[in-house]
């Protein structure tokens, strides 16, 4: 079992930045893949960045390459993702999520969810 506390989300002015964290529970976060999604009202959750086991495999959604950054403390529990260059039509919620294979983590079909941490962007 793993649980997903997500922190950092806020008001910034677009072009702005902001840095999400997600702390897991357990002894076993190195062994899972883990990553980010957001959900804007009105609008199906979508990928926006994920990363393997080790941090050796990352991968984004094409519309945040550049412009985001993933990355993972096993020593600390923690997942990152560095928002820059923010949009106003990225306000949305963003979950992190937990799954051993990394694969069902990009699929959306990840096992452990967070409850999300609200992040609006403001013109």
């Amino acid at each position: 079992q793993v649980q997903l506390v997500e922190s950092g989300g806020g008001l910034v002015q677009a072009g702005g930045s902001l840095r999400l964290s997600c702390a897991a529970s357990g002894r076993t976060f190195s062994s899972y893949a883990m990553g980010w999604f957001r959900q804007a009202p009105g609008r199906e959750r979508e990928f926006v960045a994920a990363i393997s086991w080790g941090g050796g495999s990352i991968y984004y959604a094409d519309s945040v390459k550049g412009r985001f950054t993933i990355s993972r403390d096993n020593a600390k529990n923690t997942l990152y993702l560095q928002m820059n260059s923010l949009k106003t039509e990225e306000t949305a919620v963003y979950y992190c999520a937990a799954d051993v294979p990394v694969g069902t983590v990009v699929a959306g079909t990840a096992r452990y969810w967070g409850q999300g941490t609200q992040a609006t962007v403001s013109s």
